[in-house]
């Protein structure tokens, strides 16, 4: 069986170019890739695979961005007789074979990514500084009151309305109204 993996960091990106070709299974989901430990989809997959299956995946630092979490995954499907394909960098694992410079692409790719990540967050956090020395920076809002945003639909405000007088983005107003409704 052909089973897919999917990993985008944020809510709004988009997993469509992450072209895996056909699958008989698909995993996705909308997350960071630091740990392993907080991804219910790979944690899914990997419960998944069984002896034979092949985990297709777009690119290295789509498993894993974090060198010993994606060493760890991969042998963890390995020692389940799974095997796991990366599309980009054409880079094949299994069981039965042990290709020593494949061990060595994946190494240095995972390295590339973890530095990457690193980078991305000491950019971030040299970005939050600024900011606060200029007085720009509030921080993140801790939650979204989701009875404000059902009150204020209630009363027939739209989503750009509402969006716009709480301070939150117009998918965050959709995705809190979806919540509602599906449970009513």
């Amino acid at each position: 069986m052909k089973i897919g993996y999917k990993r985008v960091s944020t809510l709004d990106q988009n997993l469509a170019r992450q072209d895996l070709g056909k699958v008989d299974k698909l995993f996705e989901e909308k997350v960071s890739g630091k740990s392993s430990t907080d991804r219910p989809a790979l944690n899914a997959m990997i419960e998944f695979a069984r002896e034979g299956d092949e985990v297709l995946v777009h690119s290295i630092d789509r498993l894993a961005r974090d060198l010993r979490d994606l060493q760890q995954i991969i042998q963890e499907l390995n020692e389940k007789q799974v095997t796991v394909r990366f599309l980009s960098e054409r880079l094949t694992f299994s069981s039965d074979q042990d290709d020593a410079f494949a061990r060595l692409q994946l190494q240095m790719m995972g390295a590339f990514a973890e530095f990457e990540r690193n980078i991305i967050r000491k950019r971030q956090a040299e970005g939050i500084a600024k900011a606060k020395s200029r007085g720009v920076y509030t921080g993140r809002q801790a939650s979204i009151d989701a009875n404000a945003i059902k009150q204020r639909a209630a009363e027939g405000q739209g989503a750009t309305a509402i969006a716009k007088e709480l301070g939150i983005s117009r998918a965050s107003v959709y995705r809190i109204l979806k919540a509602i409704r599906a449970e009513a």
